[in-house]
């Protein structure tokens, strides 16, 4: 019996082991402290120095209290930045969440939120971001800022991104499937044909944010693809939404406008020409260059 105890024991020592090499390799040290223990999580005080802006501006935001992946942010910003210099518009990038201000944001006529991840505002920044948006600017969500499994700001996932989190596609985490373009007359699809082909990490939600009305520019073919989360010998989960699976939508707050898209995983899939295309499409709509705006939703 003794030896049983033992052998037991360190068969359940070896599958602690087993799991911490698994989230080592799947998220990092780095992320494993914030997420699991909360270390190195801030919140900004401090407003950064903006330049003189002599032309339409865009802020570009990307602090991570959460999950961060690093290479595919840096790779991010500086799409955006070129998008922005091709659209004639002028930008700053800053992980400050303190820039979340009335005075500064009013510098800004949109916002792209880069994978943001964890609760990064507080409640000033929350409301002055709120305040800002629903006045008639823009927000565009890429990919890990709608990717937390959780969110202490309800408003942000419920009314901003509009649909929960749940997973993501593992082993493998990477796969070919069909996105259905389902509006091609908006500035962010207009250039993409009907079915579109690509390769990227797939999220699922809880809920569909088309149930809530908003405008759903993509969606995903289940059938294309594997919509499980796997992790050997510990989890095989479905992450199947029953066939409507929204990937990228819109939808207006107030006199705002809010896009989100949850492609692009990757580094490289910001030098990918059709999803950068779609990003520079929806900053041209979110910032009110292009396409029909919010506020005849807001007077309704």
């Amino acid at each position: 019996m003794v030896r049983i105890i033992k052998w037991a024991g360190f068969i359940i020592l070896g599958l602690v082991a087993i799991v911490c090499l698994l989230a080592l390799w799947l998220v990092g040290p780095g992320n494993i402290g914030r997420m699991a223990f909360g270390w190195g999580i801030t919140y900004d005080a401090e407003a950064p120095k903006l330049p003189k802006f002599s032309q339409p501006a865009i802020l570009i935001f990307s602090k991570t209290n959460g999950f961060r992946d690093s290479a595919q942010i840096a790779a991010a910003n500086a799409a955006v930045e070129q998008i922005a210099r091709e659209k004639g518009l002028a930008s700053f990038t800053t992980q400050n969440a303190a820039v979340f201000n009335d005075s500064q944001l009013a510098q800004f006529n949109a916002v792209v939120w880069n994978s943001v991840s964890g609760d990064v505002l507080t409640p000033e920044q929350r409301s002055a971001f709120q305040k800002w948006l629903a006045a008639g600017h823009g927000f565009v969500g890429l990919h890990g800022s709608g990717g937390d499994p959780s969110y202490k700001w309800r408003w942000y996932v419920d009314e901003l991104i509009g649909a929960q989190f749940i997973g993501h596609t593992l082993s493998p985490q990477i796969q070919p499937a069909r996105l259905n373009v389902e509006n091609r007359t908006h500035p962010a699809t207009r250039h993409l044909d009907a079915q579109w082909q690509r390769e990227d990490e797939w999220y699922s939600f809880a809920g569909n944010p088309r149930a809530k009305g908003y405008t759903v520019l993509v969606s995903i073919d289940e059938a294309s693809y594997s919509p499980r989360e796997r992790i050997p010998l510990m989890l095989d989960r479905d992450l199947s939404m029953g066939g409507d699976h929204p990937m990228v939508w819109t939808h207006c707050v107030g006199q705002g406008r809010a896009f989100y898209s949850a492609l692009g995983h990757r580094a490289k899939d910001y030098s990918e020409p059709r999803h950068v295309a779609m990003i520079a499409g929806a900053i041209a709509w979110a910032a009110g260059m292009e396409g029909t705006g919010c506020e005849k939703a807001a007077a309704q």
